[in-house]
């Protein structure tokens, strides 16, 4: 039975005003989880304190790449201070990507540090680790091929997966039981690129999804909507409304 959290990156101006209004707010919606994108300079104590308060477990954090690098223990020390065990690389920039072998190796080593301190390090993808490739592979296929799983494993961002031309669902199950976390999104194509939508507003298969996250071992299933035609805390409101009603009708999911 999936544990449903919110990626906070979702509610960030709302952070930025309101740190601890808008985590209670979070936790009132029927969210049993966070997952961190910044602290908004809040201590480790400060962090621990607001979430013990409201009950809300933590489901990882996004740290930067760049960040891990260059000081990779202080960070898992913070984590593990606040009751975290999932550190999550959540994106390489432009100018990060290129020498694959390099970053491979770089986390290698990274999940190598995490392990010493009995963390885990993930992985969250985007579109260019899918339409890039090394050879035949995807990156993000040659990724986990190249670095073990007890060294890393896979966050997988379902919507990016579906933009990008593959079925999440294929994905999920081709990395069930290395795929702890798995973000629950919804979206749209437009003459753009792409629109976030609330889910089960967009094109993207959210109750397969679900079931496939269930079935593939993984323990937290986690909403996010990067950008929103709407008030960001309407939105994760009427994502979990949408969530509430599809456990209502056997979906595997703990609310």
């Amino acid at each position: 039975m999936l544990k449903v959290g919110l990626q906070l990156y979702t509610v960030r101006e709302d952070l930025e005003r309101d740190f601890e209004g808008t985590i209670e707010k979070v936790a009132a919606l029927g969210y049993q989880g966070v997952e961190f994108a910044g602290y908004y300079g809040r201590t480790a104590e400060q962090v621990k304190a607001v979430l013990d308060k409201h009950n809300l477990e933590v489901v990882g954090a996004h740290t930067p790449y760049a960040d891990l690098l260059e000081d990779a223990q202080s960070l898992i020390d913070f984590n593990k201070a606040i009751g975290n065990r999932y550190i999550i690389v959540p994106y390489l920039t432009e100018e990060q990507r290129g020498n694959w072998p390099e970053i491979f190796e770089n986390l290698r080593k990274l999940g190598e540090t995490c392990n010493q301190n009995d963390v885990v390090l993930l992985y969250h993808n985007h579109d260019f680790e899918l339409t890039e490739k090394i050879g035949e592979r995807t990156v993000l296929d040659a990724l986990y091929e190249e670095i073990p799983a007890d060294l890393i494993q896979v966050e997988l961002d379902s919507a990016w997966v579906e933009y990008s031309g593959y079925s999440a669902v294929e994905y999920i199950d081709k990395y069930a039981g290395r795929l702890p976390i798995v973000h629950w999104k919804d979206f749209k194509r437009t003459s753009d690129g792409i629109q976030m939508m609330e889910l089960g507003e967009g094109e993207a298969p959210v109750a397969r999804i679900g079931d496939a996250a269930d079935k593939a071992g993984a323990e937290w299933i986690v909403v996010e909507q990067d950008n929103s035609l709407q008030a960001p805390m309407q939105s994760i409101e009427q994502s979990i409304n949408w969530v509430k009603s599809y456990g209502a009708k056997g979906g595997v999911v703990n609310v």
